[in-house]
């Protein structure tokens, strides 16, 4: 069993920053791979990231390519999502993902064996 916390979301302005993190117990963290999904209002939920176990393999969504970051550590059992040039667009609620069942790299799809309760990240404009 693995469970996931995240923190960091909050109301920024348009162009602002924010950094997402997920604590994950378990003691085999570093051998799962990690995603960042996130949900809008009214919209299905789509991946933003994810981060292979080593960290040598990323993958992002065409829409926040260049402006966010996933990144891990894990002696900390921790991933981040480093998210730059925020836009109103960007308004969801993220949530972490681990373990994943089926990864595509390449297509960006993933199904995850386990998620955390969500943060809610606001860009006003």
């Amino acid at each position: 069993q693995v469970q996931l916390v995240e923190s960091g979301g909050g109301l920024v302005q348009a162009g602002g920053s924010l950094r997402l993190s997920c604590a994950a117990s378990g003691r085999t963290f570093s051998g799962y791979d990690m995603g960042w999904f996130r949900q809008a209002p009214g919209k299905e939920r789509e991946v933003v990231a994810a981060i292979n176990w080593s960290g040598g393999r990323t993958y992002y969504a065409d829409s926040v390519k260049g402006r966010f970051t996933i990144s891990r550590d894990n002696a900390g059992n921790t991933v981040y999502l480093q998210m730059n040039s925020l836009k109103p667009e960007d308004t969801a609620v993220f949530y972490c993902a681990a373990q994943v069942r089926y990864s595509d790299y390449i297509k960006g799809r993933f199904d995850f064996a386990y998620w955390g309760q969500g943060t809610q990240v606001t860009v006003s404009s």
